[in-house]
């Protein structure tokens, strides 16, 4: 008896990983260089070697306190005001954090105490206390107090020594870089981990930060309690591992920031979306199988949203099993809606399953994925926000769905023009922000296509999407749709109040229906019964030059022909019930009147008016033409003869009206 194979069902649609790759494999693509500038800060010294940390970069003016950097704890202008013996006195903010985390902690409650004396008016760290009181077994909290929390202190209070210079802000509307190694970033996050970082009201409501006030006192809601007990877990490894072996790596974070003036215009746009290729698949994630990739980030316009809180969906669990990541709350501002940020070589230390409220830390993850020549791991991510929805109907309007494209757009687009990674993207924002997933992979492809990228999506186990985003990517290239074609088939979809689902068939029956709409050529002459003559004798040749043959010659390719044949302009259709009106007499021309001025005086009237003015209502001498043929009833006939001749009259009528 013959045995059934095993071999797994193929779950993927399109262009296959390897032709993506150009037979070249996953790290072959290009990179964004590390280049010193204004525009790029970087705090340690090239160039690295991976054998051991880079070495800092020391500043000869370093801004510790100012508008345009972090506000570092051990600044001298970080004061924090004290009782001491009796008195109310102020003192430097870090002697204070030296003092009190060098004394012995063994428990909570002393490192509860030791925070807030240099850190008041916080919660109570209630998930804190529960999560090394309750969820961990005796040991590991031993181990956690004896072990890791005095590694991390030693971390923490090596940051003067690590990052002597300045950390610049990435501000709104400003294109910036800032590239940091990955001891400086454990550095940073030791501090958020003790929350150092000194408290600013002006900046708190667009600069999230990295202290871990909010993820030490989210216990309130029973049904995420878990959730974050296993992001504690996740924090706690992430801390155990750099603490043992320092890592030698370097991570660049760039805000992207184009101005509406130098966005795309979309309706304007002749990219063919057949030169984007598509991978469809309904198995895998963004993190696991996009490796080699740009990777989206499904984000909140705060980066991380709510990874040091409640949250734990997409962009929380990309955080939180690549900790480095959370560092860029401390110095990215607020997202605007032309902007987006790109890091490149973070570090994958978690592995983890589930989403949301199932989600678990499932044990240590060695990353093997390979640096590039400046010493960053080939992971690239992009951080774009999508809009929130309350009424989803809302995402279908023209100025909702160009956001989403010019966001996109920004995170897609490369100052590199060749050998572009693919973007490995899925359903973005189509959970708690309500988008619909139909529409965001069309205008989630547009913006490949404008960037010049191919596309490779997760639908998240959902085949039906993977099969209809499938088939509607294949009737946008076998009809070489493109994209200002799209651009305008969506842009109508929300007039005619059909339900979400309908989107795709709607974008075809547009395409249909766009290239059944009459023009002005095709009403007047019919290509297939007009002749060179008839046309040449009519009132609108009679003052052109005769020619002796009867081909008239174009200067335009056969391919423009062919394409302004194709074309069917919406402003050509002639309105089915045009408004009655009477025929005004001619203009004279006056030889000393301008063009311009001869077309102002010219009476503004429609071309089916004319027509049914001439059909209806011309008089001979007085009388009724009773027995000649209505202008209307003539080309209805002519429309009726053979369509399958084409003399070579008609081909020059073709090329006549094709200039």
């Amino acid at each position: 008896m013959q045995c059934e194979s095993s071999e797994p069902s193929k779950t993927w649609l399109g262009t296959g990983i390897s032709e993506l790759c150009k037979g070249k494999g996953r790290w072959s693509f290009s990179v964004n260089p590390i280049n010193i500038s204004k525009y790029h800060a970087v705090l340690f010294n090239l160039p690295v070697t991976l054998k051991e940390p880079p070495k800092p970069h020391r500043s000869s003016d370093p801004h510790h306190w100012d508008d345009d950097h972090v506000h570092m704890p051990y600044s001298e202008k970080s004061l924090f005001p004290i009782t001491e013996n009796g008195k109310d006195v102020i003192k430097l903010r870090w002697d204070i954090i030296r003092e009190n985390l060098s004394k012995p902690i063994s428990n909570t409650s002393e490192l509860d105490a030791a925070i807030r004396s240099y850190n008041s008016s916080l919660p109570k760290f209630t998930a804190l206390h529960h999560f090394l009181e309750e969820v961990a077994e005796e040991e590991e909290s031993e181990y956690f107090f004896t072990n890791i929390l005095p590694k991390i202190i030693k971390l923490a209070l090596k940051l003067p020594e690590l990052i002597p210079g300045s950390l610049p802000l990435l501000k709104k509307g400003h294109n910036r870089s800032v590239s940091l190694s990955q001891l400086q970033i454990a550095s940073l996050l030791a501090n958020g981990f003790l929350c150092t970082f000194p408290w600013r009201k002006e900046v708190a409501c667009t600069y999230p930060g990295v202290n871990f006030v909010r993820l030490f006192s989210a216990h309130d809601r029973p049904e995420r309690q878990t959730c974050v007990d296993e992001k504690l877990k996740c924090i706690v490894h992430y801390f155990k591992r750099v603490t043992s072996t320092s890592p030698v790596g370097v991570v660049t974070f760039e805000r992207k920031f184009i101005p509406k003036s130098s966005m795309p215009r979309w309706d304007t746009l002749r990219n063919n979306i057949a030169n984007s290729k598509v991978y469809i698949n309904s198995s895998g994630t963004i993190e696991d199988d996009g490796l080699g990739f740009l990777q989206v980030d499904f984000a909140n316009r705060n980066v991380g949203g709510g990874v040091l809180g409640y949250g734990c969906v997409q962009e929380e669990i990309r955080f939180i099993i690549c900790p480095e990541l959370i560092v860029s709350r401390l110095f990215v501002e607020q997202l605007g809606d032309q902007e987006a940020v790109i890091v490149t070589g973070v570090e994958r230390f978690s592995n983890y399953s589930g989403y949301g409220e199932s989600f678990q830390w499932k044990g240590n993850v060695i990353d093997d994925t390979p640096h590039d020549e400046y010493g960053r791991r080939r992971t690239s991510i992009c951080i774009i926000d999508a809009t929130h929805f309350n009424k989803p109907k809302d995402q279908f309007h023209p100025s909702a769905m160009l956001r989403e494209l010019n966001k996109a757009y920004v995170g897609f687009h490369s100052r590199e023009k060749v050998n572009l990674a693919p973007v490995a993207t899925g359903n973005w924002g189509c959970g708690a922000f309500r988008g619909n997933s139909s529409l965001k992979t069309v205008l989630q492809l547009m913006a490949c296509c404008a960037a010049e990228r191919d596309m490779v999506y997760y639908s998240f186990g959902n085949e039906e999407l993977r099969d209809e985003f499938y088939e509607m990517y294949l009737f946008l290239i076998n009809n070489n749709i493109i994209i200002s074609q799209l651009w305008r088939f969506l842009s109508g979809f929300v007039s005619t109040g059909a339900p979400e689902k309908n989107l795709y068939p709607f974008i075809q029956q547009a395409y249909f229906d766009s290239k059944k709409q009459p023009s002005i050529k095709s009403f007047f002459f019919p290509k297939k019964e007009v002749t060179v003559k008839n046309v040449l004798s009519s009132k609108k040749f009679q003052d052109k030059p005769s020619t002796s043959s009867s081909k008239v010659k174009s200067s335009k390719s056969d391919s423009e022909l062919k394409m302004e044949e194709g074309y069917d302009s919406y402003e050509d259709v002639i309105p089915a019930t045009p408004p009655s009106f009477k025929l005004k007499k001619k203009v004279k021309k006056d030889p000393q009147l301008t063009n311009e001025e001869i077309l102002e005086r010219l009476p503004k009237a429609n071309v089916a008016d004319l027509i049914d003015e001439i059909d209806g209502g011309i008089i001979n001498n007085g009388k009724e033409r009773v027995n000649e043929e209505t202008l209307l009833s003539s080309i209805d006939k002519l429309s009726r003869k053979n369509k399958n001749s084409k003399s070579s009259e008609d081909m020059d009528i073709d090329l006549l009206f094709s200039k």
